[in-house]
């Protein structure tokens, strides 16, 4: 059947009861795909039945529906046209991993970022208000782990008081990419569990919202019935109802995998106007047997066996490990020797490998849900009191905490440490996760140390160092992936705030690296040894304070060509830094040094060597560029 529908208008020529085969063939489909080709698997197979339903009932493209993140569409991509190309998922060239407005006309709104969703369709709403458009609906779908983040919370107190056409859609599964936590989700449980209210709630709503046969729906039957709703709630769960309390219309908790019931409900509440809500339980991972047992692991989980459902691993014995996981290592030998060390992390444990010390030492880790904001200020106020925090945030989603570093760490020269992960080029994730604004965006902060390690070693140290209490605020900035050297626990050692070296010798040209790129500028100065070249490696250490001691030796050296090289963006980063210094102190060097880094311009998915080729970034390019 499932090759039979390529619009949400075939599907709608569909009864009610073929939709739930469509749903099994359409699960299958989803799993036997990323199976070879992959993608985020669990979140998507969790709302295959919601998907069906939204697209069943509502007048799609017309009206507009919003996925919050965005790894829980891949349903919604097939069913819109792109199940021919859904093999080409987060490949270069192929189908984004995320909504995206310029890749279909049913994509209202590109996500990547969580919490986005409530906001994105409360502006549609109002919108459409404005215009005169009375008729379109605006759906936003959102999870559980999202509704954690500021902005939606931001989001649902603005709604309320709209009274704008907007249908919220809470996708209840307990887990986010790690388990959902804090009070919210205990709320959200609570609301789950009263077995006694949701029966009274239906049928309250069947007998006063004119769901007999023959009944009339009267506005007077309607209030009476939300003031004995509110009443039930007070009574059964001990309070008010959260979002009833912000002016949103409440129902549920229902079955998100109950496809007739989903579609009754969703027609009812297509008729009532205003903000509501609509709370759905779903299972994370729903038809593969592993994911549902394990939806962090395969929240994303590479490939896999489609018939067992076992992860298919790449040997990578005796190589070298992720640097999360010489993180998350680090940062327990460090706590058990410095008791006031502490771990936070935005909803990213796992990701980030604090879910190591979130088992070592608990009582010292801190998950504060999808809230970079509060993570950021959190840690300041722990530094405020003494301690040492460590939060770990993703570049891409520090972003979100700007102003908290500027004003509430920086400012106040508290000795917060900053680890952003998944620095630089992120591959498959594309745009919306690449790492790339941290420096630029970063380095114009005053009483910032910014540091980006070259190798796992390096990473130790910068922790090592950035403990020390008298150090001030440090961002230590770190790609995804494994690092480059089989034996990464060294000892290690303090250093020199602000010192870079030369890490290989060289008369005819020098390449100035930051970070990772560095290993990219060995390789390149290699290349060009074998052509006759002889060309100096400069691994910086730190974007901010610059080494100016090393960069006079260097202008004075009388190279033929100097390059800087990042992973960050060109405009207002590393390699700006340097230019603006040798304007002031060594203007003749300006005409043969030449910048290397990420262009002025987003840069889309794909594999992580090829996006570093089209960047000029890759050992390739930058023994061009010196060449």
């Amino acid at each position: 059947m499932l090759e039979k529908i390529n619009s949400p208008q075939e599907l709608r020529s569909l009864d009610v009861d073929q939709l739930q085969p469509l749903a099994d063939e359409l699960r299958t489909f989803i799993i036997n795909t990323l199976a070879t080709h992959p993608g985020h698997l669990a979140s998507s197979l969790g709302t295959v039945e919601l998907t069906l339903a939204l697209h069943y009932v509502f007048n799609t493209p017309d009206d507009r529906i919003v996925w919050d993140v965005g790894h829980q569409s891949y349903a919604h991509k097939i069913i819109t046209g792109r199940r021919d190309r859904f093999d080409t998922i987060r490949t270069y060239g192929g189908l984004s991993g995320f909504p995206r407005r310029d890749e279909s006309s049913y994509d209202a709104f590109g996500t990547g970022h969580s919490s986005t969703s409530i906001s994105a369709a409360l502006g549609m709403a109002t919108a459409s208000k404005l215009q005169g458009n009375t008729s379109r609906q605006h759906i936003a779908v959102i999870g559980d782990g999202s509704l954690t983040g500021g902005e939606a919370f931001e989001a649902l107190n603005n709604v309320g008081d709209s009274k704008a056409n907007i249908l919220m859609v809470l996708n209840d599964n307990g887990i986010s990419i790690d388990k959902a936590v804090g009070g919210l989700d205990s709320y959200l449980t609570k609301l789950t569990a009263s077995s006694r209210y949701n029966r009274l709630k239906d049928e309250v709503w069947s007998r006063l919202s004119g769901d007999r046969p023959g009944a009339k729906t009267h506005h007077r039957s309607r209030s009476l019935m939300q003031k004995l709703t509110l009443t039930a709630k007070t009574a059964l769960l001990g309070g008010s109802n959260l979002f009833e309390s912000l002016g949103i219309r409440y129902f549920g908790p229902i079955d998100g995998h109950d496809i007739p019931h989903l579609v009754e409900m969703l027609s009812k509440l297509r008729q009532l106007p205003g903000p509501k809500l609509l709370h759905v339980i779903t299972v994370k991972g729903k038809g593969l047997t592993t994911a549902e047992q394990n939806p962090v692991v395969y929240h994303a989980p590479g490939l896999y066996n489609a018939q067992t459902g076992r992860q298919i691993k790449n040997s990578n014995a005796g190589g070298p490990i992720k640097y999360q996981d010489v993180f998350g290592r680090t940062i327990i030998e460090l706590a058990n020797a410095n008791p006031k060390i502490v771990g936070i992390t935005p909803a990213m444990a796992t990701g980030c490998s604090l879910n190591l010390m979130m088992e070592a030492l608990p009582e010292r880790t801190f998950d504060v849900g999808i809230a970079e904001q509060h993570a950021v200020t959190f840690a300041a106020g722990l530094a405020a009191q003494g301690m040492v925090p460590f939060c770990n945030i993703y570049s891409s989603f520090a972003q979100r905490a700007y102003d908290q570093i500027i004003h509430d760490v920086a400012l106040q020269r508290l000795p917060v440490v900053m680890c952003l992960d998944r620095a630089g080029l992120v591959g498959d994730d594309g745009p919306t996760h690449h790492g790339v604004f941290d420096i630029a965006a970063l380095r114009s902060i005053p009483n910032l140390i910014i540091a980006a390690p070259l190798n796992e070693h390096e990473l130790r140290n910068m922790m090592y160092t950035a403990q020390m209490a008298d150090s001030g605020a440090w961002v230590i900035r770190y790609p995804r992936g494994c690092g480059v050297l089989a034996d990464w626990h060294n000892t290690m050692e303090q250093l020199v705030i602000g010192r870079g070296r030369c890490i290989r010798q060289g008369s005819d040209a020098a390449i100035v690296a930051i970070g990772h790129s560095g290993n990219d500028a060995l390789a390149a100065a290699d290349k060009l040894e074998q052509e006759g070249r002889s060309v100096a490696v400069y691994d910086m250490r730190f974007v901010k304070p610059l080494d100016y001691r090393l960069l006079d030796e260097i202008a004075k050296a009388g190279f033929q060509r100097i390059g800087t090289v990042e992973d960050g963006i060109k405009a207002g980063g590393f390699g700006s830094a340097i230019i603006e210094y040798f304007a002031a102190k060594h203007p003749e060097v300006l005409a043969h040094t030449t910048v290397l880094g990420i262009p002025d311009s987003f840069v889309t998915h794909g594999p992580v060597a090829t996006l570093k080729r089209d960047c000029g970034i890759d050992a390739d390019s930058i023994a061009a560029a010196i060449r």
